[in-house]
């Protein structure tokens, strides 16, 4: 049998193809090749090909005809038609005749057509550009051609979806619109890609005709979603055959938890009221791919005015630069630096480039209202926002840096764009690349990404990132090296202002000789001794330098063995003049930044540090942190909620320290980011559940989308989170109770609801490397710690209506929605309302009140403090004690239960300070009282908090506050002991 000509090769390049040959050749029929055995350049290209790619000699020797067949064809050295790949893929199609055959179809199609265009790009036989654009049409063809099948099958089964009030005798019926988003959009594909997609349809409407065995009333949205669905799994799913293309839906309204389709209408609606800066990144490249492509166009025409302002738009800027810098610290936390897209240099960040101009200018140049990369570089040259000879730099570079990510891809079909460790992987690519050597194409690499680098900061420059600093000359170089006597180290601590500096000097030396010390590896020894002396010259500075040294010491411990944090101090003067700085004003800061030292990074800008992003911010960056992450890959997941959480607390503790933010607005943000935290674990918890089981039903037929919601009790649901809150929550559904869900696996509904509650508990509350995201404490449920964990609105409805305490309805004041549906969202705002309007017999209600409040104060108040004079006793807790927050807080709600059938106002809120206000509004309570309750509130919360950064228990001196919690009392007194 004839063999590949390794002539070309070196000897290891030549080892590898012979070994991997007879391996794999075997199966190979070369026999119906007439002319091959005197072809001599397709038998060197083919060892070329097998140097670049297993996946092309694994396809040859799965399919033993294929290689014969691309040759005799003569596609190899050929480009296709526009209309070419469509053509071929409907004639196969013709005969298929059910889903298995449709895909095994698509699935040949794809091996045979992938090898076909990596063959080309490989042997530099189609240019870059040439490469992407074949396999954008690939990705078209295939949901174009399976897309009209199944259209096909259910239309014949189910009816055929026409708009509200069409003539079925004379109107079109209406088709599926799907929009290709990033590079598919961009008709810039590489060789292993997703296909990121949005379904959409022009208008709401019902079907007409099917076959009588599946006769049923059905909308255009049910038959939509069940074409989505088909095609989804047509394209994605893996047979023995392989797959189409890995599908990805995070980019649609709502991101997972949202409609897999949408009207037009809703669609526009969605954009206009809630569309998000990275939404408007990510349509600057939609494109129709398939379906109704007039339709589409038209709806892209009418988002066009979201993505593109009229006015020059500088917000975009700022935008891209937050991206940036989360993917940088994403690449620096998995040690990704030779990724060519996510890395410094890479395509990310020349795409960034674009997108910052198309954003900034695109409303007022229609010009750059371009999708391809090379094209907007090229119209950016022409109106002169970029140089020339830039833009030949960008050009140039974004090239090769997609050339190389297909020589990584091309290797196994895998999707990757890290470079390689091993000698022969490097080999293997530095060739496919066109050289002799790793080194030569290893340096011409990051000579393009230098270039790339420097561009992207003029343009989207990110604060913060300083320059190296070599170690003072200072005497604290000198204390540490060991180079002063021991008394002349004492004398010198002593001028620095250290208190005990014997003490001081022993923890030094002690810390420097440790183990942890002795062990270290020689570049993490070089970045401690740099970083060593600057740290002790800038914590004396503060006012205790020795507070500040021990609290800065654990962090300093734990990052011995990731020494990269050390140089990140080291190269940012401010971030570490804002960490010690930190480290003075809490300890509970301190330790924070000890657990997770990622949250370093957070101190590079000061202007993001002391601002801390409102509710939408909160949501945009959480969802762009976790597209980044594998939807399978539930332990990234977590680790992302985690690290968002603690970077986000951080930055509201450092604004509440410096005093940026009052106490009210600490309390806000601490409850947005739980909100944004809940939202996308129900997000990710939804989406795990219905892969496995399907969707529930709301009726036969009807999916629920999703009726689910989280009802957020106490501190969380009156919006008044403190730093370590647990999270008290209560789950509800809507679905029907006697149905299922609609997958293969299917559950009953409330057993799908349970198992989805359990999820979202597992996902807060698990203990994983960077610690636990929330405690939860669910016993608020009805029945409590016995009942069911997710309970239907009914029958959270009857059982506060008919078997719930007065306690329980108490802490329904406190009660909202933080996640899950609107419209169920609604129906509870509703059943609470109704519940707290009940009438009572204030008398009662009264007794019931002052018995709950007496057992807590038995169980959890300071010890004899009901029988010492106020100011008297040794200690006061804030919370728990006479004339404390819970004081106020049980007359707020005796006062919502009270009256809440009178005045519906009462009803409106769940936070403290805004019922008070109501209470005073409707004469309940007198302005002098109101105001002194909200003032005592107020200051007990802070008082609170404040010792909460301290690691403080919550209790001051007994002779605090007393002139307010006398007030308080006498409040209580007249409001309730003494009322009649």
């Amino acid at each position: 049998m004839k063999q590949p000509d390794t002539s070309q090769l070196s000897e290891s390049l030549a080892a590898l193809v012979e070994e991997e040959w007879r391996k794999w050749g075997g199966d190979i029929d070369v026999g119906l090749l007439p002319a091959v055995s005197e072809d001599a350049v397709f038998w060197q290209n083919l060892s070329r090909v097998l140097v670049g790619s297993n996946y092309a000699l694994k396809s040859f020797s799965r399919t033993s005809q294929l290689l014969s067949e691309l040759y005799i064809s003569g596609d190899l050295v050929r480009s296709y038609g526009e209309s070419e790949l469509i053509d071929r893929l409907g004639g196969m199609l013709a005969g298929v005749n059910d889903e298995s055959g449709l895909m095994q179809q698509l699935r040949i199609f794809r091996c045979r057509e992938m090898v076909r265009i990596i063959w080309r790009d490989l042997l530099r036989l189609a240019p870059m550009t040439e490469t992407v654009a074949d396999l954008s049409a690939l990705a078209d063809a295939t949901l174009s051609c399976a897309l009209d099948q199944l259209y096909g099958w259910l239309s014949e089964l189910w009816g055929l979806p026409f708009a509200n009030n069409a003539n079925p005798e004379t109107d079109a019926p209406e088709q599926l619109v799907v929009i290709g988003m990033g590079k598919l959009g961009a008709n810039e594909l590489n060789l292993s890609s997703d296909v990121d997609l949005i379904f959409a349809y022009p208008r709401a409407g019902n079907l007409v005709g099917g076959s009588e065995e599946a006769k049923k009333e059905r909308t255009n949205q049910e038959f939509f979603t069940r074409l989505a669905q088909q095609l989804i799994k047509v394209i994605d799913a893996t047979t023995v055959d392989g797959f189409v293309f890995r599908v990805d839906m995070r980019l649609r309204p709502y991101g997972q938890s949202g409609a897999l389709v949408l009207s037009f209408d809703a669609l526009e609606e969605y954009y206009q009221d809630q569309g998000r800066d990275w939404e408007r990144f990510a349509m600057i490249k939609a494109r129709i791919v398939a379906g109704d492509k007039v339709a589409g166009q038209q709806l892209l025409e009418s988002l066009r005015p979201f993505v593109y302002r009229r006015y020059v738009d500088f917000s975009g800027i700022e935008s891209l630069r937050k991206m940036k810098a989360l993917i940088n610290r994403e690449v620096a936390r998995k040690g990704k630096k030779g990724d060519v897209k996510l890395g410094a240099g890479g395509i990310r960040e020349v795409e960034f480039i674009a997108q910052a101009f198309q954003l900034m200018r695109g409303g007022r140049e229609r010009s750059l209202q371009e999708r391809g990369l090379i094209r907007v570089l090229f119209t950016l040259r022409d109106l002169e926002y970029l140089g020339a000879d830039t833009v030949r730099s960008l050009e140039q570079a974004y090239i090769f840096l997609r050339n190389t990510e297909h020589a990584l891809q091309a290797m196994d079909d895998a999707q990757t764009q890290l470079l390689p460790r091993g000698e022969l992987e490097r080999l293997r690519i530095a060739f496919s690349m066109g050289f002799d050597n790793w080194e030569g194409f290893a340096g011409v690499l990051a000579s393009h990404r230098a270039n790339v680098r420097a561009c992207f900061e003029d343009v989207v420059a990110i604060e913060g990132q300083g320059q190296q600093q070599g170690a003072r000359d200072s005497g604290w170089l000198a204390l540490w090296n060991e180079e002063l006597k021991p008394e002349e180290s004492i004398v010198f601590l002593v001028q620095q202002g250290i208190d005990n500096p014997e003490s001081a000097l022993r923890r030094l030396v002690s810390f420097k000789q440790s183990r942890q010390v002795a062990t270290m590896q020689r570049e993490g020894r070089e970045r401690l001794d740099l970083f060593i002396p600057l740290m002790l010259e800038e914590a004396c500075k503060a006012e205790k330098p020795a507070v500040v040294m021990e609290r800065a010491a654990p962090l300093v411990e734990a990052v011995l063995r990731r020494s990269a944090y050390l140089l990140l101090l080291v190269e940012n003067p401010q971030a570490l003049q804002q960490w010690l700085s930190l480290c003075e004003a809490s300890p509970w800061i301190a330790q924070q930044l000890a657990r997770s030292p990622a949250l370093l990074d957070e101190l590079l800008n000061v202007g993001t540090l002391y601002t801390p992003p409102g509710p939408d911010q909160l949501q945009d960056e959480l969802h762009q942190q976790l597209l980044r992450v594998a939807e399978d890959d539930l332990e990234e997941q977590m680790e992302g909620l985690r690290y968002f959480k603690q970077a986000h607390v951080l930055r509201v503790a450092a604004s509440e320290i410096t005093e940026v933010l009052p106490l009210m607005k600490v309390s806000d943000y601490l409850s947005f980011i739980s909100e944004a935290t809940l939202e996308q674990v129900l997000e990710i918890a939804w989406h795990d559940m219905t892969e496995r089981y399907g969707v529930p039903q709301k009726s036969p037929g009807v999916p629920c989308d999703p009726d689910f919601i989280i009802v957020g009790y106490g501190k969380l649901g009156g919006i008044e989170l403190g730093y370590g809150s647990d999270l008290d929550l209560v789950f509800v559904h809507d679905a029907a109770i006697n149905l299922t869900t609609d997958g293969e696996r299917a559950l009953d509904n409330p057993v799908f609801y349970a198992r989805l509650g359990q999820r979202i508990i597992h996902m807060l509350s698990t203990t994983t490397v960077s610690g636990q995201l929330y405690e939860v404490d669910m016993r608020l449920r009805p029945s409590g710690a016995s009942g069911l964990l997710v309970s239907s609105l009914k029958a959270l409805r009857s059982y506060q209506m008919e078997k719930a305490w007065v306690w329980e309805h108490q802490a329904l004041v406190r009660a909202r929605v933080v996640a899950g549906s609107e419209s169920l969202r609604h129906d509870f705002e509703q059943m609470r309302a109704e519940v707290l309007g009940l009438a009572r017999d204030r008398s009662v209600l009264r007794k019931d009140v002052l018995d709950m409040r007496q057992k807590m104060r038995s169980s959890l108040a300071s010890q004899g403090s009901d029988n010492v004079e106020i100011g008297k006793s040794r200690e006061f807790d804030l919370k728990h004690d006479k004339g404390g927050i819970v004081d106020i807080e049980f007359m707020v709600q005796y006062g919502v239960l009270a009256w809440g059938q009178q005045y519906q106002d009462l009803l409106t809120f769940t936070d403290n300070v805004r019922i008070l206000e109501a209470l005073q509004h409707n004469q309940l309570l007198s302005a002098d009282d109101a105001q002194m309750l909200t003032s005592a509130y107020i200051t007990y919360r802070s008082a609170a908090h404040k010792l909460a950064l301290q690691n403080s228990p919550g209790r001051v001196a007994g002779d605090e506050f007393v002139e307010k919690r006398l007030a308080v009392v006498k409040i209580w007194q007249d409001w309730l002991e003494g009322a009649v």
